[in-house]
């Protein structure tokens, strides 16, 4: 159930305070811990502390539209607007069953049919811009702004991997957070959202955005006029393309505009949003972009179920010990149609090779797509379909129709690589005639997810991460240290694509990168506790049935994790070394622990069960030999309950991972 509370504050809240050429507003946070001030002179400007202490420095902000209108240059207030917010929603298809949103909110009303919105949470603070003219408008550019007080550390996601390199706003969105300083950002580089800035103790702040549609995506480099700066920077409107990258199936924005987007007059704007957090697990369970995404487009929800999948592409179809020939073919996935079932998981995926990389109604005559389909029927196992998204823009209705009367049950798009407002609305698009067509997408080859889920929950994964996937050609990446730092900071954007569960694991000394037999980096364990701290609706099985057969004892402990829960806590964890989760579905809880190449000792509090009662915990933790042999681990059975308090070793790169089942 919705309930909303709207109480008008007191002016210690947020009263103006008027000069003859400035005026200034406050506006604090419902636990009084974060303040925003907001300044307007020649421009508008905000600063954001916490507890005293400094986050941003006064930082300005503005619009430039077409004719040379400025929003947000010499403005004229009209009014000011305050409220607080006491708000809940329902999130089926999420971490948690229902979410939380208080706030204090301030609206600026200005001359020139503009407005600005503030507002400051517990744990963060965020602003939009709001216009209300009668025609459309052409966004020439917008001034986002991240001024600091000192040269902080920063983790950053570089833009990597271009797919055009005359063109930095077209890549995969995949990259390592390299730690820097503010003074060390690369020169001439770009760096995505979201990433998170260190400040004395132990205080960190992640930037963010949300709600973002009909609107590009943004990347920030270094402020050219001022030091210990950023500025928001994004990509122009595309007005040519070519076909390139990868099977020559991208997109490659040949031409671009001047301007940003030619849109509606009256509209919202993306949120711009700083998370601040005293304590890193708080941000592992962080609710921000949830809160400020639009609500749910989708009427009916029911028809969406999450699951678990199959997956073909990552193991390279390499199953064996069969009297087929594996490979793109109908025997092929019936085979992981029959795996499916027997081990409960509700879909398969057919990835690239069923149709031409071009066409999607012209199919590989090696593969009976509705013959798989039917037999999935009778198992009861639903097909996915990938597509490339050149492919399937060029008829999106008459293809996912056609496939939706088939009986496929949703599609994973790929190959998207670009943020920039044409991607944006398309994608929008896509999400509105597939709930139309009861569809699930996973949006593959896709920049951060900014609140889409949440509009549209028919969407259920979103890549934008350096995935497992990369595992089969990047040497030198450090993983188990980014799978560290995911939790505090993609994550936080939303759900991912990071398709994990490889039974191939190898020690930093033996890892290698195989295009056939691909492994991973880490434990065992460490794969097994990914399918608790990864939230996925649309989680993936990335190795192959062989695989899993081999290691069923695994493989029956991985089924039995959902992909959705009713509540999340973050335990323990420091942002790059290591992360402890609990979630829980119905009556059960799901433990996972995570490090990274440092082999450590954490100690689990099991207080967060019920008073009273006494669970079972089936335990996978990493073998007394997974120091040398990363497949190595224990599983065991134990009691435990509320006062139970429980010291386990993590391996180099390990894990642990835990189902806890209440007794009786």
């Amino acid at each position: 159930m919705k309930k909303t509370i709207t109480v008008l504050l007191t002016l210690f809240l947020f009263s103006p305070v008027f000069s003859q050429k400035k005026q200034n507003f406050r506006l604090v946070s419902p636990n009084g811990k974060i303040e925003i001030n907001i300044a307007l002179s020649d421009k508008i400007t905000w600063t954001i502390t916490h507890e005293k202490g400094t986050i941003l420095s006064a930082s300005p902000m503005s619009m430039t539209l077409n004719e040379g209108v400025i929003l947000g240059k010499n403005p004229t207030l009209i009014n000011s607007k305050k409220k607080s917010i006491k708000n809940s929603f329902e999130t089926p298809l999420y971490k948690k069953k229902s979410v939380e949103s208080n706030y204090n909110q301030l609206l600026l009303n200005f001359k020139g049919d503009f407005s600005i919105e503030y507002r400051a949470f517990d744990d963060g603070v965020a602003y939009r811009f709001i216009t209300k003219k009668k025609k459309d408008i052409t966004v020439k550019s917008e001034e986002v702004v991240l001024n600091f007080d000192k040269d902080y550390n920063t983790l950053m996601p570089y833009v990597r991997d271009l797919r055009n390199p005359k063109d930095p706003y077209i890549s995969s969105f995949e990259a390592l957070y390299e730690e820097k300083k503010i003074s060390e950002f690369k020169k001439d580089a770009l760096a995505f959202l979201p990433f998170l800035t260190q400040y004395p103790n132990n205080k960190k702040a992640v930037f963010l955005e949300a709600d973002l549609e009909d609107y590009p995506g943004m990347f920030v480099h270094p402020n050219p006029t001022k030091t210990n700066s950023f500025v928001g920077d994004f990509a122009k409107f595309p007005l040519e393309e070519a076909n390139g990258g990868y099977n020559n199936i991208n997109r490659i924005v040949t031409k671009r505009a001047d301007y940003l987007i030619v849109t509606k007059g009256t509209r919202t704007f993306p949120w711009r949003v700083l998370v601040i957090s005293e304590s890193d697990k708080d941000l592992a369970n962080n609710d921000i972009v949830q809160k400020l995404a639009s609500p749910s487009r989708i009427a009916d929800e029911s028809w969406i179920k999450p699951g678990k999948v199959a997956w073909d592409w990552w193991n390279n179809w390499n199953i064996y010990n069969v009297d087929f020939q594996a490979g793109i073919n109908t025997q092929t996935y019936k085979y992981y149609v029959d795996f499916a079932a027997a081990n409960n998981l509700e879909y398969i995926i057919i990835d690239e090779g069923w149709s031409a990389d071009g066409d999607l109604l012209d199919l590989n005559k090696a593969l009976d797509v509705k013959e798989i389909i039917d037999y999935g029927k009778q198992k009861k196992v639903g097909i996915i379909l990938w597509a490339s998204w050149y492919a399937l823009t060029k008829n999106t209705e008459s293809v996912l129709k056609n496939y939706a009367n088939q009986g496929v049950k949703g599609f994973k798009v790929d190959f998207m690589d670009r943020d920039d407002a044409k991607m944006v609305a398309s994608l929008y698009e896509i999400a509105k005639i597939a709930a139309d067509n009861k569809l699930l997408l996973d949006f593959h080859g896709m920049y951060k997810p900014t609140g889409i889920q949440r509009t549209y929950p028919n969407i259920l994964n979103f890549e934008g991460v350096k995935g497992l996937e990369n595992s089969k050609w990047t040497p030198n990446d450090d993983v188990p240290t980014y799978d560290c730092t995911i939790p505090f900071i993609r994550m936080m954007a939303g759900p991912l694509d990071y398709t994990p569960g490889a039974m191939r694991n190898a020690n930093k000394s033996s890892y290698k990168p195989d295009g056939v037999n691909p492994m991973s980096q880490g434990t065992r364990c460490h794969q097994l506790a990914l399918y608790t701290i990864f939230e996925a609706p649309l989680q993936m099985m990335a190795d192959s049935p062989t695989a899993y057969m081999k290691e069923q004892e695994c493989a029956d402990f991985i089924a039995k994790i959902p992909t959705t829960f009713d509540q999340t806590i973050a335990l323990d964890g420091s942002v790059g070394n290591y992360v402890v989760m609990a979630r829980k579905k119905a009556n059960n809880w799901y433990l996972g622990a995570i490090t990274n190449w440092d082999a450590r000792e954490i100690t689990i509090d099991f207080s967060f069960l019920e008073k009273g009662k006494t669970f079972e915990a089936e335990l996978f933790k990493d073998g007394i030999n997974a120091d040398k042999a990363a497949v190595d681990y224990k599983k065991e059975k134990v009691s435990v309950d509320a006062t139970t308090k429980m010291t386990f070793r993590l391996a180099s790169g390990g894990g642990l991972s835990a189902i806890i089942e209440p007794k009786n």
